[in-house]
């Protein structure tokens, strides 16, 4: 799993592979709840897919680019767009099912 910075981030999004991507803060208690979740599926998709994080925190900016104003939020990416935007902890297969369909 990437722990996304600016730069990174927007590496990823120019690669031609779905990008997931969990905007989340340390002191952030359902951000918690996901992170096993995230890091399981970063593990099970590795190498079909990039799944990453970004601390809102460190890097405010990006949050804000995206317009994130409630964290977690889970943005999936395709070809640099985004596809698909999940707010809150949702049950795992939901982050899998966008996954699957877009694999």
């Amino acid at each position: 799993m990437i722990h996304f910075n600016k730069e990174r981030f927007d590496q990823a999004l120019k690669g031609e592979k779905l990008v997931m991507v969990d905007f989340w803060a340390p002191w952030c208690g359902p951000c918690m709840m996901l992170g096993p979740v995230i890091e399981s599926l970063a593990e099970q998709y590795e190498g079909k897919a990039i799944i990453g994080k970004v601390n809102t925190d460190e890097e405010a900016e990006l949050a804000i680019a995206y317009q994130v104003s409630n964290i977690p939020t889970v943005i999936f990416f395709k070809d640099g767009k985004e596809i698909d935007r999940k707010v809150g902890v949702m049950p795992p297969n939901s982050y899998v099912q966008t996954l699957e369909q877009t694999l």
